[in-house]
C-alpha cells in the first residue's frame, strides 16, 4: 500500500452490530479490536482493516456454502 494515500476509507459499519464467538461483527466483519481503533487508524491501516473484512466475509461465506 502506497504512503501517498490521499483519501480516508468510509466506516464500513453497516449498522447491523453483532459480534459473533470470535468477537466478529456480522455486519461488517471488523474484530472488536478493529471496530474499537477505527477513528485512530490511519487511511493505510483502514485499508488494511477493510481488506481483513472482505476475506473475513469470503470465508464465512465459504463456511455457510460446505
Amino acid at each position: 500500500m502506497s504512503k501517498y494515500i490521499s483519501q480516508t476509507p468510509d466506516n464500513p459499519c453497516i449498522r447491523h452490530c453483532c459480534l459473533d464467538e470470535r468477537n466478529v461483527c456480522v455486519g461488517c466483519y471488523r474484530t472488536l479490536a478493529e471496530i474499537l481503533n477505527w477513528h485512530e487508524s490511519n487511511a493505510e491501516q483502514k485499508l488494511a482493516i477493510i481488506e481483513r473484512c472482505e476475506q473475513r466475509r469470503l470465508k464465512r461465506l465459504d463456511r455457510m456454502s460446505s
